[in-house]
Parts: C-alpha cells; structure tokens; sequence
C-alpha cells in the first residue's frame, strides 16, 4: 500500500528502525543508512547460532542498507542526495548518532519542502532530562513502569530491551503516516519530534490517572498483582500455566463458581477488585491448588463456557508452532544470511492491501528490490466525508465512529482526535462504556459517579459523545446515517457483536464504499478463540512475554496491569492510518481485523527467532542484562526507593566504578569486558548498592548522569503527575469539565514545535451531543440529561416511537449529525 513512498533513516535507536520497518511492511522502499561497521543494533542480543542479531533481524527485514563512511570526502553529499529524493526522514541520531555524518536538515527542508522529518531522542531537546544518557530499562524505570513489579520487598523487577522502541515506534509511524496522508492533499510536508520517554508513558497514563483521582493507594503488592483489581495474574495448573482476569463482579463470580468456590463469589464483600485485594492471602489460599487439578487448557476451554477472561501461558515455543498466528501473518519466515528463521509479522491486518509476510535482513550494504512501485500525483484523491485543511491538524476533515469501550479502541480514536478527526462516541445508556465504571449499585448510579472517573475523561478527550439503542429500528438507523457519512468506524467488541445488529462490515460497505472498519478483537474475527474474552492483562498474559521475564526458576511474570491495551490501542491507529491512504487514494474502504494478542508479540520477536533457528529455550536475566554488566535496580535511602543503572560500555563502567569510589575497579584491565565483570557481578552490584543506599534516589541519579552513567529513578505512575521534566515541557495540560473540575490531560508524545497540540475538548458526558447548543465543542461541558440507571434519551425516546413514526426523524438528533 505504501509502495508510493520512499523512506530514508538514519542514525541507530530501536524507536526509530521500528517506525522505518512499518513503513516497509507495506512496501515502502525504506534506505536504512549505516556506518562501515554496520548499525550498532545488529550486535544487539540475543544472537542466533550464526551469530546475526535477532532484535535487528524484526527491526530490519525489507529494508535495504546503504553504507556511508563519514571519514570519505563525498560523505555529506551522498548523504544529501540520498535524502533528497525520499519522502519520509526518520533520524535516529540523537540516541545514536552511528557514525552519520553532519547534515544541515533545515537546509535540506528549505530546498524539500515536501519532506516530511521525524526526530526521536530519549526526552526531548529541552527538561531536567534532555541530556540524560538513557537505556530502555533507565526510561521504563522513570516512566513508572517498574516500581510495581516484583516482589513486596523488592527489587522491583526489569523486563528485556526494546519495550519502549517498540512502543515510540509506533507513535512515530502515527505521526510520519498521518504526515503522508495530508501530504496527498499537497502542501508542506511536516517536522515532528518525538520523546521516547513520553511515547512510554502510554502505558502509565491509566494508573496516573487512578492515583489522581484516588490518592496515593498505588505500591508492589507482589509478583502478577497489580492495584485495583484482583485476581489478575498467572497461576500454576497441572499441566502448565493459567493467566487469570476477572474484573467485573460478573467475572468473579463465573470464576469462583467455576472453582466450586460459590460461597467466596456470593460474598458481597468481595464484589469489586479492590475489595478483594484486602484479602489476597486468604482468597488464594482457596483457590491456588484447585487450579492445581486441571490443565492450563482445561481450565481456559471451562473459561469460554463461562466467559472468564482466562487464557494458557504459552512458551516460546508454542508460539513457534502456532498454526494458527502462522496462517494469519503473526509469525512469518526471515531470512538472515544464510540461516533461515521466524519473526514477528505485522500487526495491521489490512484484508485489502494486506503487509508482506517475512523477508529478508539486509546484509550491510545490501540492496533489496523494490515491487510494485506506484506513484500518484497530489490533488487526484478522492473526496472523504469533509473539508481537509491542510494547514491544520494533519485529520481535519476526517470523521470517526467510534463503537469501542475501556482503554485500547478509546486510545486508537482518541489518538485520531489528538490528530484532528472529528470522532463521535457511540454508547448506550444500557451499556455505557465500562471505563465509567463496573459498579452498578445505587450510591454509585445516584451520585452519577460515572461522570467523574478520571480514566474515562483520559481516554476520551477531544471527542463528541452521543447516546444510541442499537437494538432499536431507529437507533439502528440513525448509527447507520452517521456511518454513511463518515471515513472510519472502530469497535472492540466481540467479533460477532456489531453483525449481529445489521452492523457488519459487508453491509457497511454496501452502506459506503469508502469507509475502513476496524476490529479490535482479542484473537482475531476468524480465530478459534474469537470468543475468548480478554483484557489487557490477558493479552500480556497470552503473548508469551512473561516466561520471558523474571529470574530462572521462577513462575511467568507480568509486567503490567494492562499491557495489551495501550499497544492494541496505537496499533489500530496506526493501521488505520494505512488504510485511510487507501481509501483516499482509491475511493476504496477496507475491513482491518486487528488482533490485539498478535500486537503484544513484537515484545518476544528474538526469542522466537533464535528458537526456530537453534531450539533452545530462551535465557532469563532477572535484572541482569545480556550485554550490559552491571545492569539493575538497586535500592537508595528512605522507604522503597529504587534506582536503576545500566554501564553500556567500557568507558561508562569505568565512570562509574570511580564516581562510587572504586577506581581499582575502573583501573582493573580484567574487567574491561562485559565477560570479566560477569564473574564478579555479585560483588559489583554490592559494591552500587552501598553507594545508593547513602543517597536519596534523585540525588543518586543526577549524580551519576552528571557523570555520564545511564540511571534512572523507579518512579511510582502518582509522581508522574509532579514531574519536574514532564511539567518543564507541558506535557500535561489542565481541562475543565463537569462532575470533575480542573484536571490533567497528557499530551501525545509526538509534536511539531516546541508546544505539545492543545487539548480542545474534555470528554463528553454520556449522550454529549444531542445537548450542544452550536457547531463548535468545548472543554466545559455543562449539560446532562442522561441518567445511568436506563432513562430514556431524546435519541432513545425517538426509537420508542410507533412504527408509522420510526420513518422519520428525530429533531434533537437531526440537529446534532447536521453539527
């Protein structure tokens, strides 16, 4: 689909080389640009048995590598050359610069008008942390991702590299693809920067927001327990082990009674998660060994009777023999040099102009050939559903339906939003979107306390809300109106959920050609499991990520509350995105079956890589590092204060034996290697350890930045909300709204100047719409004429009228789709 442009990148961080393998995904011609030596990423492990590395392998298949040694005279010119006949510059520099050489980008802009340019860095060019030196574990660690993982004592626990390339990539593809949409339209092309450690805090949003609304309740309750609910984590079965979710009071009490356990799920006591983990000893006490009497499989065929999110924790190599992600371009086959292996596929499961499957590494230097090359001309695309300014944000124009509910189809909307799109929340007030909340008794429905809960009014900013009964005649229609006149709908139901109401996508289609639908199921529309149930949690549960994570020996770890969501949510913006091209290009709409399992397994690309090739199971490190020695989170002064500190390099070891007052370390040539600081790990880390233990955590991190040594604070998500960098740079806005008052907004962590985009709108109150008195929307939304408990709506009162009437039209209404 992408075919049309080519993309250069330069410079050597993860971020970066994932957004350029997007592209190349779906045929772009992508020039990644590396020193003699070759990108320093392709030393990174783990290593297949010929040595190639297999994160570079998933980071890097389709693209072609063009070697410019910056020491030949003509550096800079082949250099410019090269940039100035492409599209799209990713510029990974600023994490490592990789021997590129100098290039004057404003001048090149001058002369190109129409390139567009993306910049990554660890934390942006201005902030307390602009000159940090920084790894994937120092920015998890001050992102907040860290502190609540592991056991109650501690060391909190790390998770392997490449999370937050992963994630930043992603957000960069969304910024650089809705760059190339609008500049279909003619016009400039635009300049982003992008903030690795903002594009993290994705994940940490959810429970920043938690700690805004309800205090500081938030510590590390234990390895797979995470703050508000309870039970979510992994358990051992007879055979295997058992990734379990249950969040409404439904879900527990569907698993209690599957337990034989019906006294415990009866007990109102215990009817919310955070109830339960009051009381978490004595209810795993009664449920851990009956887990113990069925296998992993057994167990997840009752949950599907039941629909309990539960799910099988699989191994890497389960994965490698999964038929099933295998047929559905989840695992596809790579080739590096001369071994041949699997990898991660793409995610963006476009049914029309689907991606490549697998393909080849590049050796250093070598070209691949570019197919099916199509050029088209600015200003033939075809209309969309508005006016698109091309001075404005890059989706004006673009309208958005959004069916989706919790915290992954509310990220991929809002994201087109943040960009522009108009996009109109559909609930009922039979069944609001859960992120209001689960809690269905009285005090909660009277004091409208689904107004006022802060993840709904994150997720859900800069969008319009309007209140349908879908199973009615003239609900139906009306959703069906909207849906004729827009370019995007999205949902995150179950697979059969919108078909079932006359809203799937082969009438869709016949409803308006153009329009791309998307489904966020859990496993896909045609899987097996298509009727699992799943939360973020189950999807981190059932990637294989956690038998990755952890110290040998020991159960499966998670490394979030809700890992899948964030990442299904970016996911289905960016394929979306792709697909908008399309459309606009064609006139052609297309139906995305996005499954957010399959999303989480970039996570564990290597590790499948380097089993299909050698068969051995994958090493765990704890906090340890493969390369990086010392590398770890090592307790400071005061209560549960944590520092993560990573040596990259000799040189950086050196820097910091000395700076903690051992500069017979620093001096010792036996312990210039990785390997010889290997033996004596034990003894190094002690040695880090009575040095932090002396310093507060920001006292210990600004000193050894000073000294030029990647650390970072484990921060908790609640001092997020206080971040001397974050509020340095506005990251978090301040928005009005009803029920709630004053309260934060994070921006994206992609901008265009210095300014993050403003935030135009709080979220809306349930059926917002249909109250608005202009065309226009703001943050201070007054009006509420919806109440939770089932009272009809204007729109739903139209759709209790008489059948004679259902043919015509609902004056509120009408009002509102005219805005």
């Amino acid at each position: 689909m992408l075919s049309h442009l080519r993309v250069v990148e330069i410079g050597s961080s993860a971020a970066t080389s994932y957004c350029a393998r997007l592209f190349a995904d779906f045929g772009a011609d992508v020039q990644k640009v590396e020193p003699p030596v070759g990108d320093p990423l392709r030393r990174a492990a783990p290593l297949t048995t010929g040595g190639q590395s297999a994160w570079f392998a998933f980071l890097n298949y389709n693209k072609s590598s063009t070697v410019i040694d910056s020491a030949e005279l003509d550096a800079i010119t082949r250099l410019t050359e090269v940039i100035e006949n492409c599209n799209i510059l990713i510029d990974g520099r600023d994490v490592e610069p990789a021997d590129c050489p100098a290039i004057d980008i404003a001048a090149i802009r001058e002369r190109r008008p129409g390139l567009i340019y993306l910049e990554a860095s660890w934390f942006g060019h201005e902030g307390p942390y602009a000159g940090f030196v920084a790894t994937n574990s120092t920015v998890r660690a001050l992102a907040g991702l860290v502190k609540l993982v592991g056991p109650v004592e501690g060391p909190p626990l790390l998770a392997p590299d490449f999370q937050t390339g992963v994630l930043a990539g992603l957000w960069g593809f969304i910024a650089a693809a809705s760059s190339a949409f609008t500049r279909m339209q003619g016009g400039a092309g635009r300049s982003w920067s992008l903030s690795i450690f903002e594009s993290s805090l994705a994940l940490s949003e959810y429970q920043m927001f938690e700690a805004f609304e309800r205090g500081g309740l938030m510590h590390r309750s234990g390895i797979n327990r995470f703050w508000p609910n309870f039970p979510v984590g992994i358990y051992e079965t007879k055979n295997g082990w058992l990734g379990v979710s249950t969040i409404t009071p439904a879900q527990w009490r569907a698993f209690c009674h599957m337990l034989d356990l019906s006294k415990l799920g009866n007990d109102p006591a215990l009817l919310l998660g955070v109830d339960r983990l009051r009381h978490i000893e004595l209810i795993e006490r009664q449920f851990v060994q009956r887990l113990k009497t069925q296998t992993a499989q057994e167990w997840f065929a009752e949950g599907l009777k039941r629909k309990i999110p539960i799910v099988p924790v699989p191994e890497i190599s389960d994965l490698r023999q999964d038929a099933e992600k295998k047929e559905r371009g989840a695992i596809v086959p790579v080739l590096l040099g001369e071994e041949e292996g699997l990898s991660v596929g793409s995610m963006q499961r476009l049914t029309l102009t689907p991606p490549r499957r697998g393909g080849r590494v590049p050796a250093l230097g070598e070209q691949q050939p570019v197919v099916n090359i199509r050029r088209y001309v600015t200003g033939t695309a075809s209309a969309s559903s508005g006016r698109i300014d091309i001075g404005g944000l890059p989706l004006d124009g673009i309208r958005v339906i959004d069916f989706s509910m919790g915290w992954a189809g509310p990220l991929c909307t809002r994201t087109l939003a943040d960009l522009g799109a108009d996009v109109i929340k559909i609930e009922a007030i039979q069944y609001p979107d859960w992120w209001r909340g689960v809690d269905r008794r009285a005090a909660y429905v009277d004091g409208q306390m689904y107004e006022k809960t802060a993840r709904f009014c994150m997720i859900n900013r800069n969008k319009r809300g309007i209140t349908l009964d879908l199973t009615r005649p003239q609900g139906l229609a009306l959703a069906k109106r909207l849906l004729a006149g827009a370019d995007i709908a999205v949902n995150n139901y179950s697979v059969d959920v919108l078909p079932k109401l006359g809203l799937g996508y082969d009438a869709l289609k016949t409803l308006n050609p153009r329009l791309v639908v998307m489904s966020m199921s859990a496993f896909g529309t045609n899987s097996v499991y298509r009727n699992c149930r799943a939360y973020g949690s189950t999807l981190e549960q059932g990637s294989g990520l956690p038998t990755v994570i952890g110290n040998p020996g020991e159960p499966p770890v998670m490394s979030h509350i809700a890992f899948g969501d964030a990442v299904g949510g970016l996911n289905g913006c960016a394929a979306v995105l792709v697909a908008l091209t399309h459309a606009r290009i064609t006139g052609q709409g297309q139906f995305i079956d996005l499954a957010q399992i399959e999303c989480m397994m970039p996570f564990v690309a290597p590790w499948i890589t380097v089993h299909s090739i050698n068969d051995m199971p994958p090493r765990r490190y704890g906090n340890r590092h493969p390369q990086f020695v010392p590398h770890g989170c090592f307790r400071c002064a005061g209560e549960d204060n944590w520092i993560v500190i990573a040596a990259t390099d000799v040189d950086m070891w050196q820097r910091l034996a000395t700076l903690i007052g051992r500069p017979d370390w620093a001096a010792d040539p036996s312990l210039k290697s990785a390997e010889g600081r290997r033996i004596i790990e034990n003894v190094i880390e002690r040695g880090i350890e009575a040095w932090t233990l002396t310093r507060d955590a920001d006292q210990a991190m600004f000193e050894l930045q000073d000294a030029r040594v990647a650390a970072g604070v484990a921060r908790l998500p609640i001092d997020l909300l206080e971040d001397r960098h974050l509020s340095s740079r506005g990251f978090l806005q301040a928005v009005e709204r009803d029920f709630i008052g004053l309260h934060p907004q994070p921006s994206m962590p992609i901008r265009e100047g210095k300014e993050p985009y403003a935030i135009r709108a709080a979220a809306p109150t349930l059926g917002d719409i249909t109250q608005r008195s202009s065309p226009g929307f703001s943050g201070s939304l007054t009006t509420r004429l919806y109440n939770y408990k089932g009272k009809a709506s204007s729109v739903q009162r139209c759709s209790r009228k008489t059948s004679s009437q259902e043919q015509g039209s609902c004056p509120q209404t009408d009002n509102a789709l005219a805005r």
